[in-house]
């Protein structure tokens, strides 16, 4: 039997050991993702985080290759002079390990990072359809709903319009709108949504229409209310005063409003908003304004803890 040869350390691959990098990389995709959701400053963190944890999971994994190290060559011991060309036995070729950045790691390293480039290249269009629809075209526009004429103080209007007349009678949206009369010298306004806070249903007021003062402006019409004693859902019963505060039935809070302003004496319908519960009414009425959630969800208390991150509107 021939003795085995002691094993050179630099001809043994290069095993990185256990790191907390990919962890951090993994947090940092994670949260990227769920700020596509949510928020973009929340996507651009998640960014830097996963970019910062691969940076540094690439490094650890090239700590110690021939890419990051280079072998020390003992100097040669002057046994004598040097012998002539022609003396001496053949020249060897330098071994792979000899060299200084091996070809096999550079065309290693190099297909990978095209291939990254490409998949990059390739994969960023598709998330980029995949993702984008759900963030273009979320906001609502202002609408006009008549000058300020046109509505009554005290009494409730039936506004029906069209969110997005390119779209047609499906965008239709319908309002309840009350003139509250003046506050601190200007105009003040209840108008409040028709969809259920319970399942989105659309709630009717509790008490005749006035159809024979109807009006119509391009897609408006407003209908105004002879007397109303609040809003009632007729799909499963929940009842509001005539402020949009739950008085009974399965609703969890009170009706949704939306905001408003006033251009050239014209009233102007604006974007949705929740509201937990009302104090007072009319003009001094204390509105708890929450960001706009869905049917059947809480806005405040611990409750409003139990259910997922909501989308942008």
């Amino acid at each position: 039997m021939q003795p085995h040869s002691p094993v050179d350390p630099q001809d043994q691959p290069h095993v990185p050991g256990p790191s907390l990098w990919p962890v951090g990389f993994a947090v940092g995709v994670v949260v990227l993702l769920v700020g596509l959701i949510v928020s973009w400053w929340i996507a651009g963190l998640g960014a830097l985080v996963a970019l910062a944890f691969a940076f540094l999971w690439v490094r650890d994994l090239t700590v110690g290759t021939p890419l990051t190290h280079t072998p020390e060559v003992p100097p040669e011991s002057p046994t004598g002079p040097a012998l002539p060309a022609t003396d001496g036995p053949a020249a060897m070729p330098l071994s792979l390990s000899d060299e200084r950045f091996p070809r096999s790691k550079f065309l290693e390293l190099s297909t990978l990072g095209l291939g990254g480039v490409i998949g990059g290249i390739v994969t960023a269009p598709a998330l980029g359809f995949m993702i984008a629809p759900a963030f273009l075209k979320q906001g609502q526009k202002d609408h006009d709903l008549g000058p300020l004429s046109d509505f009554p103080e005290g009494r409730y209007v039936v506004a029906t319009y069209m969110a997005d007349a390119a779209q047609g009678e499906v965008s239709r949206r319908t309002a309840y709108v009350r003139f509250n009369g003046q506050q601190n010298g200007q105009p003040s306004f209840s108008v409040i949504s028709n969809h259920c806070a319970h399942l989105g249903c659309p709630v009717q007021p509790n008490g005749p229409l006035d159809e024979q003062n109807k009006k119509q402006h391009g897609d408006v019409t407003l209908i105004p209310t002879i007397s109303i004693a609040g809003f009632g859902c007729p799909c499963h019963g929940g009842q509001y005063d005539t402020e949009g505060n739950r008085t009974s039935g399965p609703p969890v809070r009170a009706l949704d409003r939306y905001s408003f302003s006033i251009r050239n004496g014209r009233l102007f319908i604006g974007k949705p908003f929740s509201v937990s519960h009302v104090d007072g009414a009319g003009a001094s009425a204390q509105i708890h304004k929450w960001k706009l959630s869905f049917p059947g969800e809480p806005v405040s208390g611990l409750e409003s803890w139990l259910y997922p991150i909501q989308p942008p509107h």
